[in-house]
């Protein structure tokens, strides 16, 4: 009898051997979901990485880079003249400049890099292995004075055949200098320069696991940074992508992809006067980047830009303008971290970042409040569109741009409400890193 007969009501033509079959047909795809594409896990993700060469490191460093911050403001005006200078609507001035005042006074750093790679150059090896435990020790003793950034680590010296073995051992002396001084620091970053290869990648997770064994660490505790400078990163001989293989055969060892603005642009040959992180080579590789690690969790990072506010007033103005501008145009295309190079720029990267953050967040609150209460707007929006207003709130929460009591007021949602929104099936951590925020 055909599923038609005999009754007014359809009826379906598929059982539990073709569901059963089905299922078979989909574990691999279901599983590789799951391992390979958690999504992002709803930790906090710092705005910048300041570099400085590893032999300049000092406990109280993030605080005398925001007294030099200061001072260049003050030498200038002060940041709500500068606020203006850039453009930021009144309302928003008003809201951010006390905002990134406290900032630049409490927390000036966010993720601090010291580097032994292209900042600190080629020395002998008794000088590295010296300043390798100077800066272990550096690290130590500001994470037991409570000075340390939130994010602190290395960037030890690339893999390539001339300076594997420098950057082996000063990845060595460093973490024994750490952990002789105690705990690994909860959040600790190493950085792993001018990548070529997916076998590169391969080999710091090797060198991760003999440290872990070595020093009695958990299974994966050591993760790592790939600095994304090379072409051969973004485009192989033989038409892959590397950039996106490996990451997924990091054993979950890569924590983000950080452009390299300079090394990648002289790479690819783009003349000095035009290298920028707004270069049509530029866009191209940080698309292949978004793209690579979108859903897995990996997080991304912009590259720098080496006009610094120095000179005369109205250099110093022209590169606060470039500055604020680069970063804005960062975040407006889904990378929320870069790269500052020197005190002065740390005033743009703040103001930049929360009027971001704040010229947003009333449109943002608006509708998210409408899709919380089934209300119908002026924009119909659907879970996915739901999902992103909702980690734009956060993102701007926990940069500081945003306050927790503004943001139940204007969406009508707790903190709680909001983080699994954002980050379904991961917003007990989401969440957990909302209240470390607000104390």
């Amino acid at each position: 009898m055909s599923p038609r007969s005999g009754s007014h009501l359809p009826h379906p033509v598929l059982g539990a051997d073709h569901l059963a079959r089905l299922e078979a047909i989909l574990t691999d795809t279901d599983r590789l979901l799951a391992a390979a594409y958690p999504g992002d896990g709803g930790s906090r993700q710092p705005v910048h990485t300041v570099y400085i060469p590893a032999d300049r490191c000092l406990p109280a460093l993030p605080g005398t880079w925001g007294e030099d911050a200061l001072a260049a403001l003050a030498a200038y005006g002060s940041l709500a003249e500068l606020a203006d200078r850039l453009g930021l609507d009144p309302d928003v001035a008003g809201a951010v400049v006390p905002l990134v005042e406290a900032k630049l006074r409490t927390e000036p750093i966010e993720d601090l890099r010291l580097d032994f790679e292209d900042g600190y150059g080629i020395r002998p090896d008794a000088e590295e292995d010296g300043h390798a435990r100077q800066a272990a020790a550096a690290v130590a003793g500001a994470v037991a004075a409570g000075t340390a950034p939130p994010f602190v680590g290395i960037r030890f010296k690339s893999f390539e055949a001339a300076t594997r073995d420098r950057g082996v051992r000063t990845l060595d002396l460093f973490l024994a200098g750490l952990l002789a001084a105690g705990d690994l620091p909860d959040g600790l970053v190493l950085t792993l320069p001018k990548v070529s290869t997916v076998e590169q990648v391969e080999a710091m997770v090797y060198v991760c696991e003999l440290l872990e064994d070595a020093h009695g660490l958990p299974e994966g505790r050591l993760r790592f940074e790939v600095q994304v400078e090379t072409p051969q990163l973004v485009l192989a001989a033989n038409g892959t992508v590397p950039a996106a293989q490996l990451i997924h055969r990091a054993k979950g060892r890569v924590s983000a992809l950080h452009y390299g603005t300079y090394d990648y642009s002289d790479a690819v040959q783009v003349a000095a006067p035009y290298q920028s992180m707004d270069h049509p080579a530029a866009d191209y590789a940080k698309a292949v980047m978004q793209v690579a690690a979108a859903g897995t969790g990996v997080r991304l990072s912009d590259g720098s830009t080496n006009i610094l506010p120095l000179g005369t007033p109205e250099e110093i103005r022209s590169a606060w303008q470039l500055h604020a501008r680069l970063v804005r145009r960062s975040l407006e295309r889904g990378f929320y971290q870069g790269w500052d190079l020197h005190p002065a720029q740390l005033p743009t990267r703040f103001l930049a970042t929360y009027a971001f953050y704040r010229e947003g967040f009333d449109a943002a609150a608006s509708r998210l409040r409408n899709y919380a209460q089934h209300r119908a707007g002026s924009v119909l929006d659907e879970p996915a569109t739901a999902r992103a207003l909702a980690r734009f709130v956060r993102r701007g929460l926990l940069c500081g741009a945003l306050t927790g009591a503004e943001i139940e007021h204007g969406t009508g949602l707790s903190g709680v409400e909001l983080a699994a929104l954002a980050h379904p099936g991961a917003h007990s951590s989401a969440s957990a890193a909302d209240e470390k925020v607000q104390q």
